[in-house]
């Protein structure tokens, strides 16, 4: 999903743009994150990244009860049992966001152009340049725009800014070929080898996600595997020794364990929807640090955290 603005310049879905970020890659980074993934990860701790539209979020501590939203919609909001409810004709236009000056109601995502994004990166090259940092495309699923990922990728190479790209790799083998060759690391997600397992938690097969790890890998991309370990899903011995088995085999050595947290828990309750993982705590340090121990026994290069 990419568009073209006035002047062809290359345009985006963008749902958030971090600055200062520490975990997306090495030093201080600008992380832009994409709307729109392919994958639905039970887990996900940004559900508003997963639709390709604008996505609307009410912070209930926030609203005032001044009806200010439902005045301005014209779309069939209404206020039922003590809050706002969005109709389902909703067309995500923002009226009910912009009227609402306690911040109570947002709309999670903005087309932007590619330099626009740039000229934000660009704030902050000084800390890039004194940390060995940079910036990293991540999303949502970056490759799901891959003409506006090539272009932010190819506008922070002509500044000569480091460049990261954070993929779950579910795309097509040639768009993650020719993305990639612009990124100076890939930051490469992967759940679980099992295709059956991966359908169930994340919606999608996990074949074509490994085929592209080992295309990219063939082709010499600098590459860094994650895996999120969520608790009762894929930190079980079984399905991380297949799934480092498979790392192994493609002569990868580094890998970044991403423990499972709870900081995108609410927002599922502000899009009006149900988190599928349920109440799931986060593993004890004792755990991590045997996970990491065990695969550092291996051979691995083992991070806590990516």
């Amino acid at each position: 999903m990419n568009h073209l603005q006035s002047g062809g310049e290359c345009s985006g879905v963008v749902f958030n743009i971090m600055r200062f970020a520490l975990h997306d890659g090495p030093g201080i980074r600008t992380t832009v994150f994409l709307k729109g993934c392919p994958l639905h990860c039970w887990w996900c701790h940004n559900p508003e990244s997963q639709e390709f539209a604008p996505s609307p979020m009410y912070f209930a501590n926030r609203c005032r009860l001044c009806y200010d939203c439902v005045a301005a919609c014209t779309n069939g909001l209404r206020f039922e049992d003590g809050g706002p409810v969005t109709s389902p004709e909703c067309t995500r236009c923002g009226n009910c966001a912009e009227a609402c000056v306690a911040g109570a109601r947002q709309l999670a995502g903005r087309l932007v152009t590619a330099s626009e994004v740039l000229a934000e990166c660009e704030r902050d090259v000084v800390f890039y340049d004194e940390s060995g940092g940079g910036v990293t495309v991540s999303g949502g699923e970056p490759l799901s725009q891959p003409e506006f990922t090539e272009a932010l990728l190819a506008g922070c190479r002509e500044r000569h800014i480091h460049t990261a790209l954070d993929t779950c790799g579910f795309a097509g083998r040639e768009a993650a070929l020719r993305v990639s060759r612009l990124a100076d690391l890939v930051l490469y997600d992967l759940k679980l080898l099992d295709s059956t397992a991966h359908r169930k938690y994340t919606g999608v097969p996990s074949e074509p996600i490994l085929a592209n790890l080992a295309a990219l890998t063939e082709a010499g991309r600098n590459l860094i595997v994650r895996i999120p370990l969520i608790p009762g899903v894929n930190d079980n011995r079984g399905s991380l020794g297949a799934l480092t088995d498979f790392v192994w085999q493609l002569g990868l050595r580094r890998i970044d364990l991403l423990p499972y947290h709870k900081i995108g828990v609410d927002k599922y309750g502000r899009l009006g929807r149900a988190r599928p993982l349920g109440e799931v705590e986060p593993l004890p340090e004792t755990e991590l640090s045997r996970i990491a121990g065990d695969l550092a026994d291996r051979g691995f290069a083992i991070r806590i955290g990516g």
